[in-house]
């Protein structure tokens, strides 16, 4: 076992404010059997940290000779939850599989997989029969008569400063769940897209005119994950079941409903929020051209339903019953990736300190919270008095989309 313990003072820092992200950078840092001796004030830490560490296979010891103190060793069993896990092929065209697996389900290409999460059916799933080589250019042609990613963005484009390689990774991890996310609202209204396996997506990117947008979406993220050459991130079970009960929705206006009013509304201040703090321009512009892209899909969204309802006194009952049923099909899941949570604070926090992490905590909290002033406002748009809409939102899917 390593003599030396590695200081980490956590201050006044709690786990419900973030200080587990201390403490697993800490723990990173040191070959497992090194041990990292942690102090803080929060009268539960001592408590919050015991369970952390158990659960993580992470030694933990008091330290009886001084107050608040803490001594953790580093376990062999930190990754056991990712643990039979595989990659989605690759993120490049040369990573394309002839046959890709239902398990990989909406992963991105090249994501990291978590075992387990459902295994959602595409029947036109070989290579042989989907794809072509032409299909990425003839989608960059038709993306052109929007917004081109390729002029649109100034991919080349520097940060005022370097981004730090753990900050960058946030990015790639917020990026490659964006991607998943976007592949869901390509599917919903292509109809019969839903049949061609997420693997392929530039042949989704081609066949869905109507979905050009998101397309262009998937393109941008996906080429800034991997814009500086490093591996896409997390792809969690949770957040796939999530996403598969979109696709389960077999009506066009409950589709919309769940699809644009509710997630792509969330999302709207989640893109605004991932331009406010992103730490180098072209993470900042693309998250601005989707925000655009996505309000038109929103205020479409919200005036269909509009006029639905005042043709159908029943249809608010509908709406109802779909976000019931959703709520009631995802109850016993995960709900959003621990890991895009993490990354969201970190790039809000903008730092490693305690105080910036706090700040960055209390950030997403926000972003959280205007996410559900937006639901409650668009419910109320669609006739649903204010407490009903309020409860309505709070039943809206942890995964946001």
């Amino acid at each position: 076992m390593t003599g030396e313990r590695a200081p980490l003072d956590l201050g006044f820092l709690s786990f419900e404010r973030g200080a587990h992200l201390l403490v697993a950078r800490a723990l990173r840092g040191i070959p497992i059997g090194g041990r990292v001796l942690v102090t803080g004030g929060d009268p539960a830490l001592g408590v919050h940290l015991r369970a952390w560490a158990r659960q993580r296979g992470h030694g933990f010891t008091p330290v009886p000779e001084r107050s608040a103190t803490w001594e953790l060793v580093r376990g062999p069993s930190e990754l056991q939850r990712w643990q039979g896990a595989e990659r989605a092929g690759g993120p490049g065209v040369d990573g394309i599989v002839d046959r890709p697996p239902a398990r990989w389900g909406l992963a991105a290409r090249g994501a990291l997989v978590e075992p387990g999460g459902p295994e959602p059916r595409f029947d036109i799933d070989r290579r042989e029969v989907v794809w072509a080589d032409l299909a990425p250019r003839l989608y960059a042609h038709a993306a052109a008569a929007q917004w081109d990613p390729a002029t649109a963005v100034d991919w080349a484009a520097a940060p005022a400063e370097p981004v730090p390689a753990d900050v960058e990774a946030a990015v790639v991890q917020v990026m490659t769940y964006l991607v998943e996310n976007e592949q869901a609202a390509l599917v919903v209204p292509a109809g019969l897209l839903a049949r061609v396996h997420p693997h392929f997506r530039e042949v989704q990117q081609l066949l869905a005119v109507q979905a050009a947008d998101e397309a262009r979406h998937v393109e941008v993220f996906s080429r800034r994950a991997t814009l500086h050459g490093g591996p896409m991130g997390t792809s969690s079970a949770g957040g796939r079941s999530s996403l598969a009960s979109l696709l389960a929705e077999p009506d066009f206006s409950l589709a919309s409903f769940l699809l644009s009013v509710l997630g792509e509304g969330s999302f709207l201040a989640l893109l605004g929020f991932l331009e406010q703090y992103a730490p180098d321009p072209v993470t900042a512009r693309i998250t601005h051209l989707a925000r655009v892209d996505e309000a038109r899909h929103v205020a479409f969204g919200v005036a269909h339903l509009e006029h639905q309802s005042s043709l159908d006194p029943t249809l608010r009952g509908a709406l109802r019953s779909a976000i019931e049923r959703r709520h009631d099909a995802l109850v016993d899941t995960a709900g959003l990736n621990a890991d895009v949570f993490d990354a969201l604070v970190l790039l809000a926090a903008g730092g490693w300190t305690p105080a910036a992490i706090a700040r960055g905590h209390a950030r997403v909290q926000e972003l959280q919270h205007a996410m559900d002033d937006g639901r409650r406002q668009r419910l109320a748009r669609l006739g649903f008095p204010p407490d009903e809409a309020a409860e309505l939102s709070a039943l809206h899917t942890r995964n946001f989309m």
